[in-house]
């Protein structure tokens, strides 16, 4: 049995960086590093995503496109380069602290649409960073498990293999974020140097062998008639190859680690911005030329049987050219290289959900304060992931629909997010070229949903995975004390300095018409139930309710004298038995004195009372707001007085 202070220590380690600000572990992290990371260093983290899908984007490819995947490719790399590098350019102007598209969006809608909404995207962007980790530690082993030396030894055994994977990717995150940059260089700058070399040679091979040209070009026009036939076709099915397209929100998520310049402030990081476009631009340029030119050398020089199921390009098409034009040795080297990516390429996507879940969930009290710690997310994550990998068997090509799916959708969110800030930034030219791309990107992912349902209902999942936890959490919460700070304009502070020296009384009061009877009548029959004395000072507390469906949010106290006899204290939060809390327990440790509050009893249902506290923010206020006080504070000698009649 551990004993109290190894648990403390455990405990203290697990939690480590935890604070009560709304902002994620990653961006935590990235804050202590005053001077960030060069933008070409934090490309490689965001990169071992987006480049590590050539290990299997090529045969994805020839199984979507056939020998049309050279043409279908090319259109999927002028819709990077036209459409989705721009929209993210604009996203990382937008968003510079790592929010993304999603809270460009958040913007759009309030209260609970707005809510809901968000978790939608989240669910959506789970379901592509969650799938990264488990579709790229799957391709791992399959790189491992086909290769000509370990076949024999391995074969049977992918999902263990791939669950071992996930785990040493969540021990790197344990271990800190930081660290996982640093391996991500190394990884990426050995991955990309070695596919130069087997594009090169197959390039080589291809150009030096004319037939091979000439047989592919007569088997095009014999299977598809005519060039325009075979672009038409190439615009329906690069839908399909829509896995080349990951690793934009993932450069935007890692803003807050790109260096910037000595004179970015917080609210103006142009350095950042600056550098976060080149990290975009530069992996999107790199990207597209591989793309290209694996997708002709895979096409022209591998037998159509091999990429099926079964055949040993299957997932691993460069692979297998590494083997068979560079012989055992190298493609060996190659295939630890690609499997140390692909492996590694759940980092970029752990560090998308470290970026975005904590930065919302917490905030809207739909998850535990201990999500906004680093060590406990990744330990979610990663059981997550191993649920995942077990569901669908460590199988790569079935989790591809889920994958795409996920990738598309937070693209098309971008699209439009970046669509109405150009509107309503009034730049004419920009809100029609976004918004054409966002009508390529809504066509792109509606072929991709009715190609391949599976995606959509695995997002589905993903989606009312997380609300329903996020629900249950909400409620599990309802009676923390919410307000994160409080501020008294001059004449509040005032009226409590004058009550500091006595029994200071507060009435609860639900405005209506605010006029002299309405406050007479109220003190009257507050002193009548509760026995106040006429000497007594009292004074009255308004609470206005902002946004409801904000868990955590500051308070603004006024003071005003009303009708010249009484004083209000006017508060604005997002609940009112919240709000009266707070205020109790700030007056009690300005003044030293315990307050008292004096309700009314709310009629009808306590029940429905209960929901219109938990959706709205209102409902029966003098019981919730005894329970927020006896929860901030368990010392009843303590705790300020609540009186109902």
């Amino acid at each position: 049995m551990a004993t109290p202070a190894r648990s403390s220590r455990l405990r203290a380690w697990m939690l480590e960086g935890l604070t009560a600000e709304n902002s994620s572990p990653a961006a935590k992290e990235a804050a202590a590093q005053p001077h960030g990371r060069p933008w070409w260093r934090v490309m490689c983290l965001t990169g071992l995503d987006y480049f590590s899908t050539l290990g299997y984007q090529p045969g994805i490819a020839f199984l979507a496109a056939g020998l049309l995947s050279p043409l279908a490719t090319i259109v999927l790399v002028l819709l990077t380069l036209l459409g989705a590098l721009p929209v993210y350019r604009r996203v990382a102007e937008e968003s510079p602290h790592g929010e993304g598209s999603i809270a460009m969006l958040e913007k759009l809608l309030s209260f609970w649409k707005g809510k809901l909404f968000v978790l939608t995207l989240l669910g959506f962007a789970a379901t592509d960073f969650l799938i990264t980790i488990t579709l790229s530690a799957a391709d791992a082993t399959a790189h491992m498990v086909e290769n000509p030396h370990l076949t024999s030894t391995l074969h049977g055994h992918e999902v263990l293999i791939t669950l071992i994977l996930i785990a040493l990717l969540g021990g790197v995150f344990l271990k800190g974020f930081s660290e996982a940059i640093g391996v991500a260089v190394v990884l990426v700058g050995t991955y990309l140097a070695l596919n130069v070399v087997v594009v090169t040679v197959g390039l080589w091979n291809v150009f030096t062998e004319p037939q091979v040209i000439t047989d592919w070009t007569s088997a095009l026009t014999a299977e598809h008639g005519n060039p325009f036939m075979m672009i038409a076709i190439a615009l329906v099915v690069f839908p399909k190859l829509a896995l080349g397209l990951s690793g934009f929100e993932t450069g935007v998520a890692v803003m807050p680690h790109v260096e910037g310049d000595p004179s970015d402030t917080e609210e103006k990081p142009a350095g950042r911005i600056r550098g976060a476009k080149k990290l975009l631009t530069t992996a999107a340029v790199i990207m597209s030329v591989f793309l290209i030119c694996s997708s002709l050398i895979t096409t022209l020089l591998i037998p159509a049987d091999q990429f099926q199921p079964g055949g040993e390009a299957n997932g691993r098409a460069l692979a297998y050219l590494a083997h068979a034009y560079l012989g055992s040795a190298f493609g060996t080297v190659y295939d630890v290289s690609t499997i140390c990516i692909l492996w590694f390429a759940g980092a970029s996507a752990m560090a998308g959900l470290l970026n975005l879940m904590p930065r919302y969930l917490p905030r809207y009290g739909m998850a535990p304060h201990w999500a906004r710690a680093l060590r406990p997310m990744v330990i979610v994550f990663t059981l997550v992931a191993f649920l995942v990998t077990w569901l669908f068997n460590a199988d790569v090509d079935a989790q591809g629909g889920a994958y795409a799916t996920g990738v598309l959708v937070l693209i098309t969110s971008a699209a439009a997010a970046v669509t109405i800030a150009a509107r309503r930034a009034g730049e004419r030219g920009w809100t029609i070229g976004f918004g054409i791309t966002s009508a390529v990107f809504i066509y792109t992912t509606a072929i991709n949903v009715v190609e391949r349902p599976d995606g959509v209902k695995i997002g589905a999942c993903f989606i009312g995975g997380i609300m329903a936890l996020s629900l249950l959490s909400r409620l599990a919460r309802v009676f923390e004390l919410r307000v994160t700070h409080i501020e008294f304009d001059d004449m509040a502070q005032r009226f409590i300095r004058d009550t500091a020296n006595r029994t200071i009384r507060f009435i609860a009061n639900e405005p209506d018409n605010r006029d002299v009877e309405e406050y007479r009548q109220k003190k009257a029959q507050i002193r009548a139930d509760n026995d106040i004395p006429a000497e007594d000072d009292v004074m009255f507390v308004e609470v206005t309710v902002l946004d409801a469906s904000e868990f955590e949010s500051g308070m603004r106290v006024r003071g005003e004298v009303l009708h010249d006899r009484y004083r209000v204290l006017t508060l604005e939060s997002s609940s009112i038995p919240n709000a009266l809390a707070a205020l109790l327990l700030h007056v009690r440790d300005e003044t030293g004195q315990r307050p008292h509050i004096y309700f009314e009893w709310t009629e009808g249902n306590p029940m429905a009372n209960f929901f219109r506290f938990f959706l709205f923010g209102q409902g029966e206020v003098a019981p919730v707001t005894r329970e927020v006080l006896r929860e901030a504070e368990p010392d009843r000698a303590r705790r300020p007085h609540v009186h109902a009649g």
